[in-house]
């Protein structure tokens, strides 16, 4: 048999796994795991692709600091809205019917981006989008808590992550090159096709599952969001996925390149360079957590250990940054969102805080805190550089002001992380 027909032949058995699937062998693992990777590659990359397009659609909209905060915001503002319906779907349907029925909405987005006329169409297509792909990693996530062992979960989290910096790394210099041949209304025609084309991978690898409600009565205070919302490590873990990791995620899919540009002094072409150069650091970054988390694991060095030990590293690379103002490019940007990566390890440690009939809604639930972080903070910042430069401030002072803003509420939000002593290993109590 050749090494294609063994890949058809697996696939085929993937596709014909029984309800309520257990663990997946190594092979069986990989092939679902890039999979769902190519939908997520297509959603990082639309949500980092304004970054690199801030300067022709500020020019053909006449957008200003707050338009545009907004436009990229827009992105995580449909996202945010769908965490919580989407846990409870997930739990229910799992991952595959889930993730399906929300990436056809996100072709819908694209297109509908492609023909705007006005900033309100940009805006509503952008949180069409938004909502489109806001299962591509809730989804995957929700799968290896059940599909792989624990020390797998940690590493297919990273790697996922990873595959995400290749997608925000293709929203840089190869949609800049692309730009004078293609306009930027054709890139988002081939990103529709290409979110068609991970959805045909998905239908044709993932397992489905169905619950069998009559075996899994209900159990009493499991139903709906309840059970997180009293979790002790969950309410630790939320105030810095909302400005922390939100806080690397507005950086690294928008101001960093305004800041490259508008601070730093660099030319369009620069500033996608150093876009690329980010997400090429990150990239490398998840690529090495996905690679040492099983290691750091059997050493003792928990998720919640990491971040209470990286956490201060990322906030005082972000007051560096302030500091140095102009002098700050690329490289700057670059070392804060490695110091931020560490948050990524956040994700699968609050979904193994909980049961597996759970961990869909723990999931969602978190994510719906990060994605409504990186939009508070993404019009946030871009609403700051607008009243401080109104109050008089220069564009150097302005943007200074607002990040320090944010920096402030990193400091906060890990103050109160440090304050609350709950961890993920047992399941969740009453306060």
């Amino acid at each position: 048999m050749t090494g294609a027909e063994t890949s058809m032949s697996a696939a085929r058995n993937v596709s014909a796994a029984p309800s309520e699937p257990g663990r997946l062998d190594a092979w069986t693992g990989a092939i679902v795991f890039l999979a769902f990777a190519a939908a997520y590659f297509c959603s990082a990359l639309v949500r980092a692709i304004t970054a690199t397009l801030s300067p022709v659609l500020t020019q053909d909209f006449s957008l200003h600091a707050r338009d545009l905060g907004l436009l990229a915001g827009g992105y995580f503002l449909g996202f945010a809205a769908t965490q919580l319906p989407l846990g409870t779907w997930l739990d229910r349907h799992g991952p595959k019917r889930v993730i399906l029925s929300f990436l056809s909405i996100a072709v819908l987005g694209c297109l509908a981006f492609s023909l705007a006329t006005s900033f309100a169409w940009l805006l509503a297509a952008r949180v069409l989008v938004g909502m489109g792909v806001s299962a591509c990693l809730m989804a995957p996530l929700t799968g290896y808590r059940r599909w792989f062992e624990p020390g797998t979960v940690l590493r297919a989290n990273s790697w996922m992550l990873m595959t995400g910096s290749l997608g925000m790394l293709a929203s840089t210099l190869p949609v800049q090159w692309l730009m004078p041949v293609t306009g930027w209304r054709p890139l988002f025609w081939i990103l529709a096709a290409m979110i068609v084309l991970s959805m045909a991978a998905i239908a044709w690898v993932a397992p489905a599952w169905r619950l069998n409600h009559a075996a899994t009565p209900a159990v009493p205070g499991e139903t709906g969001y309840a059970p997180i919302w009293r979790s002790r490590y969950f309410r630790k873990m939320t105030p810095m996925a909302f400005f922390n990791y939100g806080g690397l995620v507005a950086v690294q899919t928008l101001w960093a390149g305004p800041w490259m540009v508008k601070v730093a002094g660099y030319t369009p072409l620069e500033a996608a360079t150093g876009l690329f150069y980010i997400n090429a650091t990150m990239l490398l970054t998840f690529w090495s957590w996905g690679m040492v988390n099983p290691w750091l694991s059997r050493q003792g060095w928990s998720a919640t250990r990491l971040i209470t030990w990286g956490v201060p590293v990322s906030i005082a690379v972000l007051a560096f940054n302030i500091a140095a103002g102009a002098s700050t490019g690329w490289l700057g940007w670059a070392l804060f969102c490695m110091g931020c990566s560490v948050m990524g390890l956040a994700q699968p440690a609050v979904g193994m805080a909980f049961k597996p009939s759970l961990a869909g809604r723990a999931l969602s639930a978190y994510n719906l805190m990060i994605f409504a972080g990186v939009f508070v903070v993404q019009w946030g910042i871009g609403l700051l550089i607008d009243v401080f430069a109104a109050l008089g401030l220069g564009t150097l002072a302005s943007f200074q002001a607002a990040m320090g803003v944010l920096l402030c509420c990193c400091i906060a939000s890990y103050g109160y992380f440090l304050s609350v002593r709950a961890d993920n290993s047992v399941e969740p109590e009453n306060p």
